[in-house]
């Protein structure tokens, strides 16, 4: 019996790969934040590590000068997804609807999305990879579902069609 338990903890632990662990070492160097100044608009978004090592990502979203939406984004090497079905993200929102998005490759133009409805308290969004759809400047793209065997970025999105505060409280991202 002992054995069947190592057997199953051990798979267990070989089944996930993290992305980004926020805790009260990490480095946020990799992480850049993308808010709609790049297009003219006045949102401001930023991100830290708190005092009890969560990554925080907060800021005002503006409507002003065709603007509405701020993001963080994270490249990283190219990972190899074969194995993994799923992302899944331990957070708390603020009850908020937010976006998160990948891309197999950080230089195309397009993100595959998936949209996910905050709390309030600390939940654990599960994101299958073949239902994320393909998407660009907020138009959704007559292309299949994500189904890359790789992954190089990731960005969370905020952008309600509304003026708006926003605080997501971030603790890990993995692959499952």
């Amino acid at each position: 019996m002992k054995y069947l338990i190592f057997i199953l903890i051990l798979f267990s632990l070989m089944s996930s790969k993290i992305i980004f662990d926020f805790n009260k070492k990490s480095n946020l160097r990799n992480w850049i934040i993308v808010d709609d100044i790049v297009m003219g608009g006045q949102s401001s978004g930023s991100l830290k590590i708190d005092a009890n090592g969560f990554g925080v990502f907060q800021g005002t979203i503006s409507l002003d000068n065709n603007g509405g939406f701020s993001s963080i984004r994270h490249r990283f090497q190219k990972t190899a997804i074969d194995e993994y079905t799923e992302i899944v993200i331990k957070l708390k929102g603020d009850g908020k609807k937010y976006q998160f998005r990948v891309k197999s490759n950080s230089e195309d133009y397009y993100s595959y999305i998936t949209p996910f409805l905050t709390s309030g308290e600390w939940q654990e969004i599960k994101i299958p990879l073949k239902e994320m759809y393909p998407s660009f400047r907020g138009r959704r793209l007559n292309q299949p579902n994500f189904s890359n065997d790789y992954i190089e970025e990731i960005t969370f999105l905020v952008g309600n069609k509304k003026n708006e505060n926003f605080k997501l409280l971030l603790d890990k991202i993995e692959f499952k």
